[in-house]
């Protein structure tokens, strides 16, 4: 059974940047579109950014264009996810998962299963 870890969050000064990865075990990630989503307690798990299975395109949620970098690397099983300009609303638990993939909207995940994410905190 495939199974998701996510790593790589922690507290940040507003501005700050970090780097939050995806692993994968039991399974290949290659072969599938992805995606990052964020959850807060006051809000539902919502799509951040995707990226098809070949890294020929990627989609971004409006409040995090030109901000984040969602890529991959297939060699490797990984999927990552670049916070530059980091602002308090980006805190938040991350997570990644595959999706259907769609370039116009966001993205809806589509594994039953969900890692155990990584928090990110934004705060002076």
């Amino acid at each position: 059974q495939l199974q998701l870890v996510e790593s790589g969050g922690g507290l940040v000064q507003p501005g700050g940047s970090l780097r939050l990865s995806c692993a994968a075990s039991g399974g290949t990630l290659s072969s599938y579109d992805m995606g990052w989503f964020r959850q807060t307690p006051a809000k539902e798990r919502e799509f951040v950014a995707a990226i098809r299975w070949n890294s020929d395109s990627t989609n971004y949620l409006d409040s995090v264009k030109g901000r984040f970098t969602i890529s991959r690397d297939n060699a490797k099983n990984t999927v990552s996810l670049q916070m530059n300009s980091l602002k308090p609303e980006d805190t938040a638990v991350y997570y990644c998962n595959l999706v259907f993939y769609n370039s116009y909207t966001a993205s809806r995940p589509s594994y039953e299963y969900w890692g155990q994410g990584t928090q990110v905190t934004v705060s002076s």
